[in-house]
């Protein structure tokens, strides 16, 4: 049995003529009848009614015809997972939130990428509780998210091996006004309008932790709440309120004069970005990006 013997039955099915199925099939006539003569002697049945004009397949060519496109697709669907497999030795699958996919993340990206020299990557965004449900699922291979010890959800336990990719800052900004100093501090009876964090997002908790703990109390007042950092960096720049938002975020639009940073350094939160892996090995590049990457 030769596969391309049943792609020469499917052919002739669909074309009902020898000649048009060798042409379709890329051989002579003669060698393309060759090949269904072969295969019939491997049914052990006539599979072809050669009398009728067009050629007609019997009964058995339409039921080894209808079995075979049944095969065939099988192995090509079998052949397909196996070199999904082989490209996943090859490629990184990586879990991040939507505002480190575009600051730390896409830096340090272009380093191990020009390094380790991935077949392809595979960035997927979502929370923090989504990220690390990835990874215990084996969707992803890495994940990058923020770590703090406040927060109530982290990345923890023996299964995971951890490492610090780099360090930022919260810090509170507000839309530049000349008028407004850094290092000045709001008057107790004028609240700020704040621009806070969805609950769903991890850095919300830095926040509300810190202004609850923070040893001299900051007034403002909760106006506007968003799931995405980049959506409240644009709204603070339109002058809509007050953002504790990570610098290397806020950092940009503060060197343009667009923003500026409110209060001292005792109001800024400092966080962790950490690298995370499951302890069990990893694919190739995966495990090869994980080593090449150093502490912070």
């Amino acid at each position: 049995m030769d596969i391309k013997w049943l792609e020469d039955l499917i052919a002739l099915a669909r074309t009902g003529s020898l000649a048009a199925a060798a042409r379709q099939r890329h051989v002579t006539q003669p060698a393309f009848g060759r090949r269904i003569r072969a295969l019939e002697a491997w049914a052990g049945q006539a599979l072809v009614d050669r009398q009728r004009k067009p050629v007609a397949l019997t009964e058995a060519g339409h039921q080894l015809q209808r079995q075979a496109a049944e095969v065939l697709q099988g192995l090509l669907a079998a052949r397909a997972q196996l070199q999904s497999l082989d490209r996943a030795e090859e490629g990184l699958r990586l879990a991040t939130g939507r505002t480190l996919a575009r600051t730390w993340v896409a830096d340090w990206l272009l380093r191990m990428t020009a390094q380790a020299k991935p077949a392809w990557v595979q960035v997927k965004t979502g929370s923090l509780s989504e990220t690390l449900i990835w990874l215990e699922a084996e969707q992803v291979d890495l994940v990058v998210p923020y770590y703090h010890p406040s927060m109530a959800q982290r990345p923890q336990g023996r299964g995971l091996l951890q490492k610090v990719l780099a360090r930022d800052r919260l810090v509170p900004v507000i839309k530049r006004r000349l008028e407004t100093r850094r290092g000045a501090r709001p008057r107790h009876d004028q609240a700020l309008p704040l621009l806070a964090y969805a609950p769903s997002l991890a850095l919300a908790g830095l926040v509300q932790d810190h202004l609850e703990r923070s040893a001299t109390p900051v007034p403002v007042q909760r106006v506007l709440e968003s799931d995405s950092a980049d959506a409240l960096l644009e709204y603070t720049i339109k002058g809509m309120g007050l953002c504790w938002l990570p610098w290397s975020l806020a950092a940009g639009p503060c060197r343009q004069g667009l923003l500026q940073v409110l209060w001292d350094r005792s109001m800024e939160i400092g966080f962790e970005v950490r690298l995370v892996r499951r302890r069990s090995r990893l694919a190739p590049i995966a495990e090869k990006i994980w080593q090449l990457t150093p502490p912070a």
